[in-house]
């Protein structure tokens, strides 16, 4: 390594050394003099309007754009819209038989399925059969999640391809009755 003396910088580095110490409050003091930065104190409800411009000007989490669906995530998205469908028709059935239990009584519910064209019945079963075995075939996949049961990747994947194949025969068998 050189050193500044071998050069015969040393008197020249001790000199700006000296005249930065001496100098460094007078820079600082016409620095901060010269600032020309200036704050205004806002009400809550401007602040809060500016933060929100600013919040609509950040970009959305990118999951969708960038990553590369995979079965696990549409899984787990498929498992949620399941639920939240099956729970809706069930608590949407058992209101509105609060609601008139002469209109949704099961001597009528069954006369007016069996006045429906065959296609609608198909529809329908097929309607509430698949994400039926679905939910259900998935729960059961959590449930070995949850005694560490297949929670390696190939193990997700393997259990995610028998959960879809599962729901394809039960969805059929089901519509079939």
């Amino acid at each position: 390594m050189i050193s500044a003396r071998a050069l015969g910088l040393a008197p020249a580095l001790r000199q700006a050394v000296v005249a930065s110490k001496s100098s460094r409050g007078l820079v600082l003091r016409s620095v901060v003099a010269t600032r020309g930065v200036q704050t205004q104190s806002l009400p809550p409800s401007a602040a809060e309007k500016i933060l929100n411009e600013q919040r609509l000007k950040r970009p959305s989490s990118p999951h969708f754009t960038i990553y590369q669906p995979q079965l696990t995530w549409i899984g787990s998205i498929a498992n949620r819209v399941t639920g939240a469908g099956l729970s809706a028709l069930l608590y949407g059935y058992a209101m509105a038989y609060l609601v008139a239990p002469e209109t949704f009584a099961s001597a009528n519910v069954i006369e007016l399925v069996a006045s429906m064209p065959e296609a609608v019945k198909i529809a329908g079963k097929t309607i509430l059969a698949a994400p039926f075995a679905y939910h259900s075939w998935n729960g059961l996949r959590h449930l070995g999640w949850d005694m560490t049961k297949f929670i390696t990747l190939k193990g997700a994947y393997s259990s995610g391809y028998a959960v879809l194949g599962a729901t394809a025969v039960t969805t059929v068998a089901l519509v079939l009755m």
